[in-house]
């Protein structure tokens, strides 16, 4: 029965009274399996911690760890960095960067505001040539753009990508040649063109030589991350690798707003003051109104009516608009922009946008880790990073691999 929990126990772990888990069972939601002796309704373990392992918390004493020592100095070259979320899990992995191309003049001053010893490539991909790093770099990564490819025959080749940063991240994995390679996208690629997107990238890199792991996505806040934020990963492996990567563990934990914000396990001090957006006057009428963990169906509905305009009557949940995040809860995906209609952030206790530091500490930034340009570049920066304790666990996934692959290149 370690497998099952009965009614009860369900109801207790969620928070729900038995009745609510029923009617559930009956319309689909959650659907309950029959004991065969006493026809009890049991419920599979674990469909109701996948299902609802945003707030349910069980057993948070840690089994495992993913943190792995590197045997050798491991050298990563990164493609679209941005203001460096990824980058800075790598480094806190234990890899060292060799590059760091971007695009981003904002960016770019970021990365090298932070980190003067990084070599930052500031422009566009297209204009560079990375075989220098043949040999010099064991893995390259990059959260790449992700946009439809035109199909030429059955099978997609390199050729018909070219354009797009898909064709350039391929490009550059081509003339480095690394045992490995990582890309970094949304859920979204998954059911992009129905598919047919990915199944093209999967097909491009097979062309130059990598065969790509079973793909995953994993979720920010089964990784130290108190943010409900999901990325999809697209491994490549070398075909002449025998090695093998394995996506980092989920853990059991699951931090909250309050983890973020306040001194405690991930920072040891309160977020520090910075500057941040502001709601509009009319918005905040509105804001004031919206209890912490509500949303705008929680306004008087005359005030919902205004507010949604047009959107009122159509289907969908829309729970993003006017949402004030609760402390005892993950924050919803950040975006770049904290106060725009349809993805409000609102404080839990204050009526306004979360400020630069909070949009940081959501993304796991350290607080020393400063960004350059106007408010709204530093959100945008924060908004499209990777979050960096997600970027650590798949570094150490990275530096297990290549421990692997050194050791079966040059048996002792």
């Amino acid at each position: 029965m370690d497998k099952y929990l009965t009614l009860s126990e369900t109801a207790e772990l969620l928070g729900k009274n038995k009745e609510t888990l029923r009617r559930w069972d009956r319309d689909g939601k959650l659907s309950a399996v029959r004991e065969p002796i006493s026809n009890y309704r049991v419920y599979r373990k674990s469909e109701v911690l996948e299902l609802f392992s945003d707030f349910v918390q069980v057993d948070t004493k840690e089994p495992i760890s993913n943190a792995v020592e590197p045997n050798y100095e491991y050298k990563v070259l990164e493609l679209f960095a941005g203001a460096g979320g990824l980058a800075i899990g790598m480094e806190k992995a234990g890899l060292k960067c060799v590059a760091l191309n971007e695009i981003d003049k904002f960016a770019c001053q970021t990365l090298r505001k932070n980190r003067p010893h990084w070599n930052i490539l500031e422009g566009d991909i297209k204009n560079f040539n990375f075989s220098k790093y043949k040999g010099k770099a064991d893995v390259v990564t990059g959260g790449f753009p992700c946009q439809a490819f035109s199909y030429a025959g059955k099978k997609l080749g390199l050729a018909d990508t070219r354009g797009t940063f898909f064709y350039e991240f391929a490009r550059v994995v081509k003339e480095v040649n690394p045992p490995i390679c990582i890309g970094e996208n949304v859920r979204g690629l998954l059911s992009h063109d129905n598919g047919k997107t990915l199944q093209g990238m999967i097909s491009v890199l097979d062309e130059i030589g990598y065969g790509v792991v079973p793909i995953q996505v994993l979720k920010a806040i089964n990784y130290k991350v108190p943010q409900k934020r999901e990325r999809l990963i697209l491994v490549g492996i070398g075909k002449d690798v025998t090695a093998k990567f394995e996506y980092p563990k989920p853990y059991k934990k699951i931090y909250n707003l309050k983890d973020a914000l306040k001194k405690g396990e991930l920072f040891d001090c309160n977020v520090p003051k910075s500057n941040g957006a502001k709601y509009p006057q009319s918005k905040k009428e509105v804001l004031d109104l919206v209890p912490p963990k509500g949303y705008w169906r929680d306004l008087p509905l005359e005030i919902q009516k205004e507010f949604m305009g047009g959107s009122f009557h159509l289907g969908g949940g829309k729970t993003g608009i006017a949402r004030r995040i609760g402390w005892d809860e993950p924050c919803l995906t950040l975006t770049c922009s904290p106060a725009q209609k349809q993805t409000e952030r609102c404080h839990p206790d204050e009526t306004r946008p979360f400020t630069v530091r909070e949009y940081a500490r959501i993304q796991t930034f350290p607080d020393e880790w400063e960004f350059a340009g106007s408010l709204a570049q530093q959100y945008k920066q924060i908004g499209n990073a990777v979050p960096v304790n997600l970027a650590r666990e798949v570094g150490y996934s990275i530096v297990k691999f290549l421990n692997d692959y050194y050791n079966l290149s040059n048996p002792k």
